[in-house]
């Protein structure tokens, strides 16, 4: 059974003076039970609405006066943690099984297990994702843990650096049941070296006794496809799933509580979160479905935005960020601009995990003018998981923005055909700007701004101009043994 793991209190951000409570949900995985009873607490504090995160955790907006019968009523109904610890959410894939395409081997009670084994709240943030789909992104956390092709065995990349395109990867492949292990002795290592990568990976895999296999086979991403997730859709002959999208992200927790009712009538047994801001219910049997699209009529709810409204990420609760996408979506409507493919990302003075294909943010310039100006940038290749950005266009005013997004558009459109007509190699995250080198076998590192002085090799020798009888210092290893880092 996931259960909740933790409750947390933010900054008052745009609340009409409330507090933002989040509850996580391992996973992005929640039971209906658990679900109400949130939503238990969530009346009983005086608020109608719950809202979702990026980080596929429950936000509650909780005046400040209800905070003591809240951690009273938390105590009483749902496991949870408060201390001075910042706690973070582990995200998952989980939600893209049947709404996406996905590993063959990597099914539901393999992602059950692997989140059951993390008995800890990190501190640090943790993904765990399929790269067959792109409903969740892969490189938000700090520790990725990305499926790799051989059964149940997963690829590690750090990211510590969260404005740096850099994403450091291990040479080997990490069993899925070690991997709430390993996260535990990174975030312990990580505390003694920050961001010396250098000595936290050979110590990790010193420090560890894991199941273990070497990377064969370099990561690559599929096209980045992103996903129609809202309305009733099939999953197979008889069984579909549901997508519900609220568009300022206000879940009526009346419309919750029926949805949460319905899946426990229907032997529903988990909601997924999506990093969206919303939420999915699978399963659904074809004698079930009229039932669902009952409930969705008798609250009204719209359950086909098109692709222009839903593939948006904001902050949470952000209302500035909020009224800045309904006027672009607004004035792109009215152009009939093609999204399709495309994501975007308005980031504003908050702190925002990036993982769109087009960002919007402030311009340094707008801190000193009355009137805001905004940059435009696109991810390299137009698809977010490369984590490089490059500008667009720079410092304009809003009502231009629209027009901007038209022309970025267009460059999309055309670099697919080029790509059509002239495949390359999916850009490798081991290799951007590479001046180090490791071995495979015991992890040295051959860095080419030092060089290798004990073996007479001068400082700023590039690696691939080494002679083909170079070897590893420390046990040997050919020079074929060694793999880009950074």
């Amino acid at each position: 059974m996931i259960t909740l793991i933790g409750v947390k209190e933010l900054p008052v951000v745009n609340m009409d003076d409330k507090c933002l409570i989040r509850v996580f949900t391992k996973g992005g995985v929640i039971s209906p039970g658990d679900l109400l009873k949130i939503i238990q607490v969530a009346k009983q504090s005086g608020t109608n609405h719950l809202h979702f995160g990026s980080r596929q955790d429950v936000l509650l907006g909780i005046p400040p006066g209800k905070l003591p019968k809240l951690r009273e009523s938390l105590g009483k109904e749902i496991d949870f943690d408060l201390n001075d610890d910042v706690r973070q959410n582990i995200v998952s894939s989980y939600v893209a099984l049947d709404v996406m395409p996905s590993k063959k081997w990597l099914a539901p009670h393999i992602y059950h297990y692997i989140l059951d084994t993390f008995d800890y709240n990190p501190t640090i943030r943790i993904n765990i994702v399929d790269p067959s789909q792109s409903l969740v992104p892969l490189f938000t956390g700090k520790i990725n843990f990305i499926a790799s092709d051989y059964d149940n065995y997963w690829y590690l990349y750090l990211r510590f650096e969260e404005l740096s395109a850099r994403v450091w990867s291990l040479p080997i492949l990490i069993y899925g049941y070690d991997l709430h292990r390993v996260s535990r002795e990174i975030e312990r290592l990580y505390k003694l070296y920050a961001l010396d990568l250098e000595k936290l990976f050979p110590e990790l895999i010193q420090s560890m006794k894991i199941n273990t296999q070497p990377v064969t086979k370099e990561l690559t991403f599929p096209k980045s496809n992103f996903p129609y997730y809202e309305g009733i859709n099939r999953i197979s002959e008889g069984k579909y799933w549901l997508g519900i999208y609220w568009r300022n992200n206000n879940f009526d927790i009346r419309v919750l509580r029926a949805v949460c009712k319905l899946c426990q009538a229907t032997n529903i047994g988990k909601i997924s979160l999506t990093p969206w801001k919303s939420i999915i219910v699978k399963t659904i049997l074809e004698k079930d479905r009229i039932l669902w699209e009952k409930l969705m009529g008798q609250f009204g709810m719209n359950m086909r935005h098109s692709s222009l409204e839903l593939n948006w990420h904001l902050p949470a609760l952000d209302e500035e960020a909020l009224s800045l996408k309904k006027f672009l979506v607004r004035e792109l409507d009215k152009i009939d601009i093609s999204t399709s493919g495309l994501t975007f990302t308005i980031k504003s003075d908050r702190d925002i995990t990036v993982f769109t294909s087009v960002v919007i943010e402030k311009s340094l310039q707008s801190k000193h003018r009355e009137i805001p100006t905004y940059n435009v940038l696109y991810s390299k290749d137009f698809n977010p998981n490369h984590t490089e950005y490059y500008p667009f266009a720079k410092d304009i005013r809003k009502e231009i923005i629209p027009l901007i997004l038209v022309e970025l558009s267009h460059k999309y459109y055309e670099q697919l055909e080029k790509k059509e007509n002239n495949p390359a190699k999916e850009i490798d995250t081991h290799t951007t700007n590479n001046t180090s080198y490791q071995c495979s076998n015991c992890l040295t590192i051959y860095d080419e701004k030092i060089g290798d002085p004990t073996n007479g090799i001068e400082p700023g020798v590039s690696f691939k101009k080494l002679p083909n009888s170079f070897g590893c210092p420390l046990c040997g290893s050919p020079k074929s043994g060694f793999r880009p880092i950074g």
